[in-house]
């Protein structure tokens, strides 16, 4: 079994000059797909209906599959009105919650795991990616530092809104964005993202320290 994986990730990747350079070009050679949809039906076999229909690329990842993370200007365009149209935000105009509990998800990196029981509360498992609270010592560098991100935004109710609504989906603000879109799919709900928007934007909340 192992072999027979390590041949078909061989030749998805390792395939003629050709086929490189059409990778290069941001189009996946026949022969690789081919060989990726049998290594993925192989792979995910056993998965039940929901794990299945993850696999399953809406309009916008199939884009962003294509162009490689960098679609001309028109599809970046047509990806960010896409995507904005998906956005929630709170009836009654509040996107602050408890900046205590947006910590707490900050720094939670489980739920939606094969590993984790379906009761498990899930976490936006922010640290992995960037900066915020610059007493925490350890924290990812994919994204940008957040280090007194309402401080620097002066606190404003209209930034807390817009900061909602990136949480909420990434992609509305910088299409193929490798944020995940926490809100479009239930990911995280939308109290949630209030209380990690609050941990961002709340004058006590340590990442304003």
């Amino acid at each position: 079994m192992l072999a027979r994986r390590a041949a078909i990730v061989a030749a998805l990747f390792c395939g003629t000059t050709a086929a490189a350079q059409e990778m290069k070009s941001g189009s996946l050679p026949e022969q690789g797909a081919s060989a990726l949809e049998r290594y993925v039906a192989e792979m995910w076999s056993g998965a039940d209906a929901d794990w299945k229909q993850r696999l399953q690329q809406d309009e916008t990842q199939a884009q962003c599959s294509r162009f490689r993370n960098n679609p001309p200007d028109d599809i970046a365009e047509a990806i960010r009105k896409r995507e904005a149209a998906t956005i929630a935000l709170p009836e009654d105009g509040n996107v602050l919650g408890r900046w205590q509990d947006g910590e707490k998800i900050a720094q939670n990196g489980r739920g939606g795991q094969f590993s984790d029981a379906p009761d498990t509360v899930r976490g936006g498992n922010c640290y992995a990616c960037h900066e915020m609270a610059k007493s925490e010592a350890s924290f990812g560098t994919l994204g940008p530092s957040l280090a007194e991100y309402g401080k620097l935004r002066g606190f404003s109710a209209e930034a807390a809104k817009e900061t909602f609504a990136k949480i909420y989906n990434s992609q509305a603000t910088l299409p193929c964005s490798s944020m995940p879109r926490f809100g479009v799919h239930g990911f995280l709900t939308a109290q949630q993202i209030k209380d990690v928007t609050a941990y961002l934007f709340d004058r006590e909340s340590p990442v304003n320290k």
